[in-house]
């Protein structure tokens, strides 16, 4: 942990080599992606976009063997480590892993420390904290989907491993800004089937939430998990919201106007065709 202005943030090295959530790889990273995450992450930080930070970045003595663009052309690249920084790391896969091993003791104390630790509005002695835990994380979940939209940033691989419980945006990897307006534009080359594509963002979202939701629900009761439902539903709703008003900021208009989400969709549609 790292203590400044009465903050705490965690630490974490990335490229240093293989931990135990290595898996099959050998935990190295390469100087390229390296310094992308570097200036990605301090640039998305400028822009107002709840994120992790990079604090420092040393080049490496070791040559890593990389198959950029997955077409089976692997080359020597120098190495690197990034030191990051984060409020915290957890993600929702933290919690979808204990409750899919069953390990629903530990998922609790686990749950338990992370409200007490990030969560601060909300009481460890409610009954419902669990469900104010879930509405936070979806409202705010839906809030930094939206602030990636209103810059065209595609995060590359939005998976439940790669979504912070805090919602920031968290592991850089093949992530992307669009150039022009494409629903369909794809960061990744080795998405061959566009399940990450920035207009799907939002989707992946509540798909995430929903595995989130399952991850909680061992610990609700049934009226719990009912609210917890409906609070699912209006993901929807919070993004939609959130969206709209950063796009008429954007455009400046001021108040409510019905005819304010029609030019917004005729604005994008006319970007799509230039």
């Amino acid at each position: 942990y790292f203590c400044r202005h009465g903050e705490r943030w965690e630490l974490q090295l990335k490229g240093s080599g293989k931990t135990p959530y290595s898996r099959n790889g050998d935990g190295r990273a390469v100087l390229r992606s390296s310094v992308r995450e570097f200036l990605c992450s301090e640039a998305m930080h400028h822009l107002g976009i709840p994120t992790s930070r990079a604090a420092s970045l040393v080049v490496s003595d070791d040559d890593v063997w990389r198959d950029q663009f997955y077409n089976g052309n692997i080359k020597k690249e120098r190495g690197a480590i990034v030191l990051r920084l984060a409020k915290s790391w957890f993600r929702i896969g933290s919690l979808e892993i204990l409750a899919h091993s069953g390990e629903l003791d530990l998922l609790r104390r686990l749950l338990d420390f992370i409200i007490q630790e990030h969560f601060p509005s909300i009481a460890m002695n409610d009954s419902n904290r669990y469900v104010e835990f879930f509405s936070t994380v979806v409202s705010e979940t839906a809030n930094l989907i939206s602030l990636w939209m209103s810059v065209g940033f595609a995060h590359g691989v939005c998976n439940t491993d790669n979504f912070s419980l805090l919602s920031i945006t968290i592991d850089y990897g093949p992530f992307g800004f669009m150039d022009s307006y494409d629903p369909n534009f794809v960061p990744n080359t080795s998405d061959d089937e566009r399940r990450y594509k920035i207009g799907n963002q939002a989707n992946v979202g509540l798909f995430n939430l929903s595995k989130l939701l399952q991850a909680l629900k061992p610990l609700l009761d049934p009226r719990q998990k009912q609210l917890a439902s409906q609070i699912l539903e209006g993901y929807g709703e919070h993004y939609y919201s959130r969206f709209t008003e950063l796009f008429k900021t954007k455009l400046g208009l001021l108040g409510e106007n019905e005819n304010d989400n029609y030019l917004i969709a005729f604005l994008l549609k006319v970007s799509l065709l230039c």
